[in-house]
């Protein structure tokens, strides 16, 4: 990764912030908007609901949800792993980062920004 590319992961996309109240679409289509890639949220093995917030997954797993968490704040320096790492530590969930099209999982560890610019294929 070049040095240029380091950098801006590190400014780009650092507003970005989950707060446990919104809906895990909303959540999805913002973390799409700001990296270019899919967030996929999961109960069990099973692809959760986009309806639900993370409160209302709470109820629905084995995992306790902590909705009364502080939002997350992601940048795009960040790795992968880390990212879904975050999101278990922290809301009990477990979640995906896919490729632009949802269909692949990127590897864990690259930065949201590395996996924003790689081309996948099935």
């Amino acid at each position: 990764m070049g040095l240029f590319d380091n950098l801006k992961d590190r400014f780009n996309k650092a507003e970005f912030t989950v707060a446990p109240n919104k809906k895990l679409k909303t959540i999805s289509n913002d973390f799409e908007e700001a990296f270019d890639l899919k967030l996929v949220f999961y109960k069990g093995s099973i692809i959760a609901d986009g309806d639900l917030t993370l409160a209302a997954l709470n109820k629905k797993t084995t995992k306790e949800v902590n909705t009364k968490a502080d939002g997350l704040n992601i940048k795009g320096s960040m790795k992968v792993g880390d990212v879904e790492k975050l999101f278990d530590t922290n809301f009990g969930v477990k979640v995906q980062v896919k490729d632009k099209k949802g269909e692949i999982c990127v590897p864990n560890n690259i930065t949201l920004g590395q996996a924003a610019r790689e081309e996948y294929e099935k």
